[in-house]
């Protein structure tokens, strides 16, 4: 058997199980399994060294140990970019990344152009700090806007000294849409379910007409911060197809099978109705 899983604490809040044993089923790798492994912070280094002991392919790393297992591991180039890894292959011990990937690519999907266009990222956590990496990679003029601005500065000196990130503006939120973006990315958790009411944009601050927005949140599948875009002519995206689309990036990894993406988005879309708990940014639901 070949196994696979996501380590995190506490783990109840998961779909990463349902949506990759989905996609084994459907490719009929009836001899891969993919499971849950709740690891306390305290053991961490214990809860890395055990499935490499039992012969697990490799590993899902989700909250908290995103940033604490980089040193269990040999932190690829992205995942030091970063600051996190999120998948590692036993195989190598090579920890990388792929939140990077999962927006990107979902970006490209969605046939957004980057290169040359100015785009808003909204807040400074993990997300926005793999968002800013992955669009100034694809050549966007980028502004970050975040309520406290030396969180934004400080993610951009780190950025800097782990991947030569340059030109990136931090900007107050007016500021920000007086510079006629084309894309703005929420990676803050507003407008998260239970809290569906919130949305990072100030309602005093005039929306951008005709702007697309990448809202990370993907529960619920339309946030308020989409409605306004929409409600001003825009085009409104949510999170879920990075959510899948940086879980199936870890399955080739893993397996170096492509990875039915259909089947892994019914899988999380049916997940979901199922599930009671409150959704996260797809940077901290790893896959």
């Amino acid at each position: 058997m070949n196994r696979v899983g996501i380590i995190g604490y506490p783990l109840s809040h998961t779909l990463s199980p349902a949506m990759h044993n989905a996609a084994f089923k459907h490719l009929g790798m009836d001899d891969w399994l993919y499971d849950a492994m709740e690891i306390p912070p305290d053991v961490l280094r214990l809860g890395v060294a055990e499935p490499k002991r039992h012969g697990y392919i490799g590993i899902n790393v989700t909250i908290p140990h995103k940033q604490q297992v980089m040193p269990f591991c040999r932190a690829d180039e992205i995942a030091r970019a970063v600051g996190a890894v999120n998948t590692i292959d036993f195989r190598t011990d090579i920890g990388t990344n792929t939140d990077v990937a999962g927006f990107i690519e979902d970006l490209q999907a969605h046939n957004i152009p980057l290169k040359n266009e100015t785009v808003v990222v909204l807040g400074a956590g993990g997300a926005a700090r793999a968002a800013v990496y992955g669009l100034w990679q694809q050549g966007a003029n980028i502004i970050v806007v975040n309520r406290t601005p030396e969180k934004a500065y400080q993610m951009l000196t780190d950025l800097t000294l782990s991947a030569g990130v340059q030109q990136v503006r931090v900007l107050s939120l007016e500021a920000a849409a007086d510079n006629s973006p084309s894309l703005i990315v929420n990676s803050t958790s507003a407008g998260m379910y239970p809290n569906a009411d919130t949305t990072p944009w100030d309602n005093a601050i005039i929306f951008p007409k005709g702007v697309t927005v990448y809202d990370m949140v993907y529960r619920p599948s339309k946030t308020l911060f989409m409605k306004q875009a929409e409600a001003n002519y825009g085009r409104a995206i949510g999170g879920l197809g990075m959510l899948v689309r940086q879980g199936a990036a870890a399955f080739k990894l893993w397996t170096g099978v492509e990875p039915p993406l259909d089947v892994m988005f019914e899988a999380l879309r049916s997940a979901l109705e199922t599930s009671q708990h409150p959704s996260v940014t797809p940077q901290d639901e790893t896959l």
